[in-house]
């Protein structure tokens, strides 16, 4: 399992939300490419970047802070929020992020995905972000009627990297992953699951960890390394076996 330290960009500046409230939000840091380089110095394995403004507009609204923190790294990055169509999808493959994370568009619009994944194979994750099991678009902001596990498996067939599932009832509330959910999901379908939400103690990383065997290969951290609950070099050895 790895952990994917997170980076939230919000007007050019790192925060978290609660529950994906843009106005719940704590700015952590003014500048995105130092806290970037402090996530790789402390073993971070997988940047997770994510445009919250693009999010909600749909369009990328932080390309210059992207592009900073991608210039300050040597680990692979994967990035979302407002990734809606394939120049988009283009233009930041090119500018060095390793993979892009569909999630509104995933949902909205199936057949970019298939498009996305045939042209750029290994470089296309899904986000799933479900209230109660149902998706949910648009930043969070509609929540729709269609299954988290029957989207899964539409994106499998398509041919996706991965699956980063987002309780959004515990994202940014530091009350603990759903774990019953990310192993239904996971046990769904045959590609990685990365766990997302709620992640606050090195005992919910082992939760996670104890059901890797379902297909969790992965669990992102935002609030929980940035507030000190956990650290993350403690994070990463529990996951190598080295704590």
């Amino acid at each position: 399992m790895i952990i994917l330290p997170a980076i939230d960009l919000k007007e050019g500046r790192c925060v978290r939300l609660e529950q994906g409230l843009m106005d719940k939000d704590t700015v952590y840091n003014d500048d995105p490419a130092a806290q970037a380089r402090i996530w790789q110095e402390q073993g971070g394995e997988l940047l997770h970047i994510v445009d919250l403004d693009g999010a909600f507009a749909g369009v990328p609204k932080n390309k210059e802070a992207i592009r900073a923190i991608v210039e300050a790294i040597d680990i692979p990055s994967e990035l979302g929020g407002g990734i809606r169509d394939m120049q988009t999808i283009e233009a930041y493959l090119e500018l060095g992020i390793d993979r892009v994370i569909l999630g509104t568009v995933a949902k909205e619009n199936p057949a970019l995905v298939q498009e996305a994944c045939a042209k750029y194979p290994g470089r296309i994750v899904v986000g799933i972000d479900a209230k109660d099991g149902l998706v949910a678009v648009r930043g969070w902001a509609d929540v729709t009627t269609k299954l988290a596990t029957e989207m899964a498996k539409e994106m499998e067939g398509f041919g996706v990297e991965a699956i980063i599932y987002t309780d959004i009832a515990r994202d940014g509330m530091m009350r603990g992953p759903n774990i019953a959910a990310t192993r239904a999901l996971a046990e769904s379908i045959a590609i990685p699951v990365i766990a997302s939400g709620g992640l606050s103690t090195l005992d919910d990383i082992r939760r996670l960890m104890a059901i890797e065997t379902s297909g969790v290969t992965g669990v992102i951290t935002g609030k929980a390394i940035y507030s000190g609950a956990i650290d993350l070099r403690e994070a990463v050895a529990l996951t190598k076996g080295q704590i």
